[in-house]
């Protein structure tokens, strides 16, 4: 991608230093024997096979048009230390942070996090770029509906017992993504995400219930598996 220097900083290019530096070929011997990569490789395809939330979304996605295949839009990079994955619109491709993704779970949710937003990115065709609005929306989404901020994540990181905490989860979440990507205020990203949150957070598609565990998202899995049923005794 031909990106300036001020772009990859102000777009959040520069937490993916691989994106540019033509460091690996895909398919390169060097790429094959690199353990982080390798190990990447296997939890990413774990991922796509056994998770109800990236199952779901690799289905939806096909049956909007934008079917999702493994060599041509994931990429396993070594980044930034402070993130975990990434969307890069420009070559629609899901970046994954070898060297910080060391868990199955946590791969898992990254997994889902950067597919809803390519699954924005395939129905809503958003403006990432141009329109800060389409960015904190679909971050949003994101934090809502990946696990990010499910009951089990927010004690391990000892954060609960608050009132709304599931959507205050959200919103700092939301918020924390656009500062990391976007070189502008807080309180300019604050203002935006407040301004699309209701929306934002009541848009939970296409699971159609905020899927707030795995048990939740395989109910969502089983209905979209049988929406062509439910729809044919209508």
């Amino acid at each position: 991608m031909a990106q300036t220097e001020q772009q990859e900083e102000d777009y959040g290019y520069n937490l993916f230093p691989e994106r540019n530096s033509g460091k690996f070929q895909k398919g390169s011997i060097a790429e094959s024997l690199f353990t982080f990569n390798h190990k990447c490789q296997v939890m990413l395809q774990f991922a796509m096979e056994t998770s109800p939330y990236a199952k779901l979304l690799l289905g939806a996605m096909k049956s909007s048009g934008c079917a999702v295949y493994k060599d041509r839009h994931f990429s396993c990079e070594d980044c930034d230390g402070t993130v975990s994955g990434g969307f890069d619109a420009t070559s629609s491709q899901i970046v994954l942070c070898q060297n910080n993704i060391h868990q199955q779970s946590h791969m898992n949710r990254v997994v889902t996090h950067e597919l809803i937003h390519a699954f924005d990115h395939c129905r809503a065709h958003v403006d990432w770029f141009n329109n800060f609005k389409h960015l904190a929306c679909s971050e949003i989404r994101a934090a809502n509906l990946s696990g990010d901020c499910s009951f089990h994540n927010e004690v391990s990181r000892f954060n609960f017992g608050l009132k709304k905490h599931h959507q205050e989860c959200v919103r700092g979440r939301a918020l924390r993504s656009i500062l990391a990507v976007r070189k502008v205020s807080r309180e300019e990203a604050e203002k935006v995400v407040d301004e699309v949150f209701d929306t934002c957070f009541n848009d939970h598609a296409p699971f159609g219930r905020i899927p707030h565990d795995k048990k939740d998202a395989k109910f969502a899995y089983r209905d979209f598996e049988n929406r062509d049923r439910y729809s044919a005794n209508l």
